[in-house]
Parts: structure tokens; C-alpha cells; sequence
């Protein structure tokens, strides 16, 4: 499990950073207005995490025992709301209530796993599912043209194998993508600028936290 400090965002959309060489480097644009709501500790829930909340709910759309949670907390209610693990002192380190201060979280290339939802693309065939190359055009194909092709033996061992490319439900998966570079963080509009691209749409939640598999978390020595 990632403990490592991150933030949840929503995907704006991308755009591209030129560096003092002429490199072109695209990004995806990420909007982190990031409010802490609550906290878990060691002793009341039995670990440590930090309850972040962006967007705002209207009252009216919240039922009482959040009502009363967020009046706890002394902030709005949050369209979207998620914990996310952390050390003691981290979680002391932050007031429920305030802002997540993305400077006191990531800093100017280091690198982070981003993880979303891919977008949906309903139920696909094999050739646009798993890249089948599809029957021939000609030589007697009939009908047969975007078909899967065999999909197992007769008698042995009788049945179809686990794991065989067949058409379905395709996209609407959370997707984890690691070790993806901290192009440039603006903390002062909440925004964090990560290289390449994010699963998923426009406006799709998005949880970004330093690298799992990077020493300190992906940042720079």
C-alpha cells in the first residue's frame, strides 16, 4: 500500500512545458484545491490517515450524519471525499479544516504514481479490445472478419484457458500508472503539472502520490 503523501485532484486537461533546450514536454494539469476534513489516528481507528476532501456539495444533496461531520470539521460539504494514508506525523503536521499546501506535499520533479479511472468504452470486440489482427479479407472468409478465431482445444484439456482474449467490458478500470515525472507544481492556483498522460477524462477524479517504488517517495536527492 502507498503511504506515501499525495493528494486527490480532478484532470483539467493537458497541455505542454518548453524547456530552456527547445524539449517539448507534455503534460496533464491536474487542479488539487485539496481541503482536509478529518483524521485517523493509531488510537481511535488503528491506523494513521488524513480525510481530504475538493468540490463542494450543496447542502440540500447531504444527508444529516455528513451534515454533521462536515460541521464538525468546520468546513462545506465535498463532492468527493477520500482518505489517504500517512505517517503520525504527517497527519500532525496539517489542521482539519485548512488546505492541503501542495508545496508542503510535492516539489518540482520528483516523480509520483498517479492512479484514475479509464474511461469506458462499453463492450468491444476482440480487435479493438486486445489488438486482434482479425480473419484474411479474401480467400474465402465469410462473415468471419472481426471474429476471436479458435478459442481452445477438444479433448484436452476440454475447456477454454483462463486468461483468453474474448470481447467484453472494456475501459472503466482503475488504472495505476508509477513513476510518472512532477513536471511543475503551482501552488498558489493548486495545480500540479505531471508528464504524459492520465487514465481517464476531463473532470475525472484523479489520486496523485509520490513514488512507491522510489526512494524518499520520488523526490529529488
Amino acid at each position: 500500500m502507498n503511504s506515501n503523501p499525495g493528494v486527490i485532484g480532478r484532470k483539467v486537461g493537458m497541455t505542454q512545458i518548453i524547456e530552456d533546450d527547445g524539449t517539448v514536454v507534455p503534460c496533464t494539469v491536474v487542479l488539487a484545491d485539496v481541503t482536509v476534513v478529518g483524521k485517523r489516528t493509531v488510537a481511535k481507528d488503528g491506523y494513521d490517515a488524513l480525510v481530504v476532501g475538493i468540490g463542494e456539495r450543496k447542502e440540500k444533496h447531504t444527508n444529516k450524519p455528513l451534515a454533521g461531520f462536515y460541521k464538525k470539521a468546520g468546513v462545506s460539504p465535498k463532492r468527493e471525499v477520500r482518505e489517504l494514508r500517512c505517517t503520525a506525523a504527517e497527519a500532525a503536521a496539517v489542521e482539519v479544516g485548512g488546505k492541503l499546501e501542495l508545496n508542503s506535499v510535492f516539489v518540482a520533479g520528483q516523480f509520483v504514481d498517479v492512479q484514475a479511472t479509464s474511461k469506458g468504452k462499453g463492450f468491444a470486440g476482440v480487435m479493438k479490445r486486445h489488438g486482434f489482427a482479425g480473419a484474411p479479407g479474401s480467400h474465402g472468409t465469410h462473415e468471419y472478419f472481426r471474429h476471436g478465431g479458435s478459442i481452445g482445444t477438444n479433448m484436452t484439456p476440454g475447456r477454454t484457458l483462463k486468461g483468453r482474449g474474448m470481447p467484453g467490458q472494456m475501459g472503466n478500470k482503475t488504472i495505476s500508472v508509477l513513476n510518472q515525472k512532477l513536471v511543475k507544481v503551482i501552488a498558489e492556483d493548486s495545480l500540479l503539472l505531471v508528464k504524459g498522460t492520465i487514465p481517464g477524462g476531463t473532470n475525472g477524479l484523479v489520486i496523485v502520490r509520490g513514488a512507491i517504488k522510489k526512494k524518499n517517495g520520488g523526490k529529488p536527492a
